[in-house]
This record gives structure tokens, C-alpha cells and sequence, in this order.
């Protein structure tokens, strides 16, 4: 019997009880399905965290201000500010080699007013370097310079939440004056939208001032103390070095002793982009792990059928061998009608991992990567599962004896 035979012989044999064939298949479905959605899914979530580390900056450092122990009193980190302008200065001048930009940063909440409509946001004091730090272009107008640092220019540049907040779409922005709890400030350049961070934060929701003009306007300090300092790498591979010469020459600065805790902390963004695709990683085998147990599940269903359809033709299987069929025949048959079920249930299946996929990225705004690779494979491992599952019941009516097989009730 040639191989098209056989698949006609199975599609007639599967026919005859379509209720209990779709139910050997449903295993199968179910399996893949769930295996062709958790990888799109899980993908996505890999996709998605790395492009919100991305939105960061890249090549990322953040120096913030460490703990202090005053007359055995610890002070919590960040309670107290040890970074000053004159460090982010003397970084970008003795560690050029590995440093590209450097920002410093000092923030604060206020009250953003323009005609009669509000907002409360965050406003953070900054230089022109902050853009080139955070990878972050502008959508449209200009960033602040030296210039307007040095003179503590009433300037501001908004992201785009904020300039929904307070403008009409058809609004003109740039050149109009808003007011900053009590400082009025010339818009001169709008941010392009970066989306939410990796924790739920609202990125676009900010306003970039000269560094000065916040410290000595809005919070009304005369300290060169800064809140942060962001450090970008020349290239990826020099993250770590830079983070080694930033720490050996703020601890100089500082005159921290050897063995000493420092009085700063340094955050390395490749290090968390690390962390994150572990976690997702972990996630993403995890649920496809549970997926591929399904899909032994579904193999044990068809096994089982395919054993009851062995007892049920019995006779069937006898006639055949009386006219002459040999018992590779009958293993190819049965192995066909098994490899059928699995074939057709993952292409079902197939088909409802997809679907799933993309409802649940159109649902919560989750992206679902579809891998032609993945989708492949897994229809193939879904054949290779009907195929083992049926070799057994396959084998065990290719050796029945044909007279013992006739005389079966």
C-alpha cells in the first residue's frame, strides 16, 4: 500500500467517528495553541522590556548620592547630598576616553499653568547633554545651551504629556509663555513621546529646565549640589570601565578611605537590562514548559484512541491480511491515521495561538511576537507526538494474527 492510500484509508477511517477524533485532537489543539501563544507572548514581553530599558538611555550610569554616618547616626541613601557640579565636571574632563555625556540633574514637582488649564508634574533641572545621555530627541524646536544655564535662563523644554495637558491639539506651543509654580518660562523645544519606563512611570510627563534655573528659581538654593548624575558610556563594551574610573575618581574627590563605604552609588543600566531578561526569560520557559507537558498530554489521548480503533477493527485488520496485505502495511496505516490526528490538530491549534496571541496583544497592549521558526517547529512536534503516540498501537496490529483476527467478536 503506497502512501496516498494510506491517507485516504485513514481520512475514511477518521470520518467514521469524527466526535471521538476531534477529541484525540483536542489535546493536540489545546497544546499547541497554548505552546504558539506563550512564545509570541513571551517574546513580546522581552521585546517590550527591552525596548523600555532602551527608552533609559544607552550605555547608562546613574551616580546618586549614598549614605553618611554622622556621630554613629547612619543617614538612609540619598538623605543627604554629596555630588556637586564640580564632579560631574571633573568626570567628563579626566575620563573623556570612556565617558561620552554627562548630565546633572536636580528635580522637583510644581505647578505647571497656561490660560485657564493646569497640570502637576515633574520639572527636572538639567543641561543640553541630558538629551544625548538619555538617547532622546526632540519632536520639535530647541534645546537649552551653556548660555542659558550660566544665566539662569526662564526657558523650558516639555514633553508631550505635558503639552497635552495644557495645550489644544491645533494649539502653536513653542514661543508661548507658561508659568512654573511662580516663574513665568518661555516654551522653546517639545520632547519626542517616550512611552512609560519598565516601572509604570509616565516618561513624557516632564518639563526640562536649565540645571540653574531650577536650583536657584524653583527651589531657591545657592548650593552646587546636584540630586543625580547620568553617565554615558562611549560604547557598551565600556560601560563597566567607565563605571570602575567613575567610582576610583569620586571616591578621590570625596576622600574616601580604602575599605570605606562611599559616599555615592553607582546604578548600571546594562546590569538591570540583565536582570530583566532573566526574569522574562525565566517567565517565557516557564510557560512554555507547561505548554510543551500539554502537549505530551495530548499525545497519551491520542494513544489511547488509537488502541481502541486497533481492538474495534480487529477483523478489518484480519481481512486485509488474508488478501494479502503484510504487517508493514498495517503499522504504515495506523501510523498515518495517528500522525493525521496530530497533523490536523496542530494546525488547529496553530491557528488558535495566533488568534489567542493577537486578541491578548490588541487587548492589553502587550506586543506578541510571531516566530515562523517556533510556529514550524511546533506543527512538526506535533506530528513527531502522533507518530510516537501511535507507533505502539500501530506495532500491535501489524502483529496480529490473521486468523486469530478473523474469528475476533
Amino acid at each position: 500500500m503506497n502512501l496516498l492510500a494510506s491517507l485516504r484509508t485513514a481520512l475514511r477511517a477518521l470520518q467514521k467517528n469524527l466526535l471521538r477524533s476531534f477529541l484525540a485532537m483536542l489535546g493536540i489543539v489545546i497544546a499547541v495553541g497554548a505552546v504558539i501563544a506563550t512564545v509570541a507572548i513571551g517574546q513580546g514581553a522581552q521585546a517590550k522590556v527591552a525596548a523600555q530599558m532602551a527608552s533609559l538611555g544607552s550605555n547608562l550610569l546613574m551616580v546618586l548620592p549614598g549614605s553618611m554616618n554622622m556621630h554613629g547616626v547612619s543617614v538612609g541613601a540619598g538623605a543627604t547630598q554629596t555630588l556637586t557640579r564640580e564632579d560631574g565636571a571633573a568626570i567628563e574632563k579626566e575620563l573623556g576616553n570612556v565617558v561620552g555625556a554627562l548630565a546633572p540633574i536636580n528635580r522637583t514637582g510644581a505647578q505647571i499653568i497656561y490660560g485657564d488649564q493646569n497640570w502637576f508634574t515633574q520639572v527636572q533641572g538639567t543641561t543640553a547633554a541630558y538629551l544625548a545621555v538619555r538617547g532622546w530627541s526632540l519632536e520639535s524646536g530647541e534645546m537649552f545651551g551653556r548660555e542659558e544655564d550660566a544665566a539662569a535662563a526662564k526657558v523650558c523644554v516639555l514633553g508631550k504629556t505635558v503639552v497635552d495637558k495644557l495645550f489644544l491639539p491645533d494649539q502653536p506651543v513653542i514661543g508661548q509663555q507658561i508659568r512654573v509654580k511662580h516663574v513665568p518660562c518661555k516654551v522653546i523645544g517639545i520632547l519626542a513621546a517616550k512611552g512609560q519606563s519598565s516601572w509604570g512611570q509616565d516618561q513624557d510627563d516632564v518639563i526640562l529646565m536649565p540645571w540653574s534655573t531650577v536650583v536657584r528659581r524653583l527651589i531657591g538654593s545657592q548650593a552646587d549640589t546636584v540630586g543625580q548624575l547620568m553617565v554615558s558610556a562611549r560604547r557598551p563594551e565600556l560601560v563597566e570601565e567607565a563605571q570602575r574610573e567613575v567610582t576610583s575618581l569620586l571616591r578621590q574627590r570625596h576622600h574616601s578611605s580604602e575599605g570605606a563605604e562611599p559616599d555615592f552609588q553607582i546604578r548600571n543600566l546594562a546590569e538591570m537590562q540583565s536582570a530583566a531578561r532573566e526574569n522574562t526569560n525565566t517567565i517565557a520557559v516557564l510557560l512554555g514548559s507547561v505548554a510543551l507537558i500539554s502537549l505530551l498530554v495530548g499525545a497519551i489521548g491520542i494513544a489511547n484512541v488509537m488502541l481502541v480503533s486497533v481492538t474495534e477493527r480487529t477483523r478489518e485488520i484480519g481481512i486485509r491480511m488474508a488478501v494479502g496485505a503484510r504487517g508493514r502495511d498495517v503499522l504504515v496505516q495506523f501510523l498515518t491515521e495517528a500522525a493525521l490526528l496530530a497533523t490536523v490538530g496542530g494546525g488547529i491549534g496553530l491557528l488558535l495561538g495566533v488568534g489567542l496571541s493577537q486578541w491578548m496583544a490588541s487587548r492589553f497592549d502587550w506586543p506578541a511576537l510571531l516566530s515562523p521558526t517556533v510556529m514550524l517547529g511546533t506543527l512538526v512536534l506535533a506530528g513527531l507526538a502522533g507518530v510516537v503516540a501511535g507507533f505502539y498501537p500501530a506495532l500491535r496490529a501489524s502483529r496480529l494474527d490473521p486468523i486469530e483476527a478473523l474469528r475476533f467478536e
